[in-house]
């Protein structure tokens, strides 16, 4: 794995770990750190050439957004099955109509502008081809309503199963197919909070949901074959 620009040493150990944490989440989009890789916090700091504070606190960042998971020997990609991301999109099913209904009524026009930002974030990047780009608004998007859900115990929940939903995203990603998809739904949401129309989020945030898990199952499919091809040539 290429190593990158290190960060400015005159910057301080939380600016050095945000530099790191975005770094390394590039590589994580872009499929280059794999199932097998392990990432330890003091040959990340060797790496870009810093104390092991601020290489820690990135990969710890990542962890809890779902991206990493600890061992007692670094971090790793999450171990997801295809059972859990299943359940996850019933929870989805489940939770996320009644969440989005809520914090339709509850973002603020701030919020509203910085959605509708990463929105045209969304638009610029498919229309240019840059998955890279398009996976971050998708994310800016996707935690700019959760963010505004005033049921904190709600917004737990479903932030509890970010894992999952990060394992869906990088698995669906790179068919481009599914692009307009993704920027459609999140239009179709956008508009139904600027009318503060919380049936209309609710439903499209179902009808979202349902085409997610469609892409997921049929990247799923796709990788099945590979898989056992695999193992019979292990």
């Amino acid at each position: 794995m290429s190593v990158l620009i290190a960060p400015d040493q005159s910057s301080g150990p939380q600016s050095q770990g945000k530099i790191i944490h975005d770094v390394l989440m590039g590589r994580l989009q872009r499929g280059e750190i794999g199932a097998d890789d392990r990432l330890v916090d003091t040959a990340v700091a060797a790496e870009f050439s810093v104390s092991r504070m601020p290489a820690r606190d990135a990969l710890m960042r990542l962890a809890h957004e779902g991206y990493l998971e600890a061992t007692t020997r670094g971090f790793v990609l999450p171990r997801v099955t295809h059972k859990d991301i299943v359940e996850m999109f019933e929870l989805r099913r489940l939770l996320e109509p009644r969440a989005i209904a809520l914090a339709t009524l509850s973002l603020g026009e701030a919020d509203l502008a910085e959605l509708e930002g990463t929105l045209a974030d969304a638009r610029r990047a498919m229309q240019s081809g840059n998955t890279e780009l398009m996976f971050k608004a998708s994310e800016r998007f996707r935690n700019g309503w959760i963010s505004a859900i005033p049921n904190a115990s709600l917004k737990q929940v479903i932030q509890r199963y970010m894992t999952q939903v990060q394992a869906v995203r990088m698995m669906t990603f790179d068919e481009k197919v599914n692009h307009p998809l993704i920027v459609n739904g999140n239009t179709d949401i956008f508009n139904a909070f600027v009318r503060r129309d919380p049936v209309a989020a609710a439903d499209r945030i179902l009808r979202f949901i349902h085409e997610g898990e469609t892409a997921y199952l049929n990247a799923a499919s796709a990788d099945e074959p590979r898989t056992r091809q695999s193992a019979k040539s292990a």
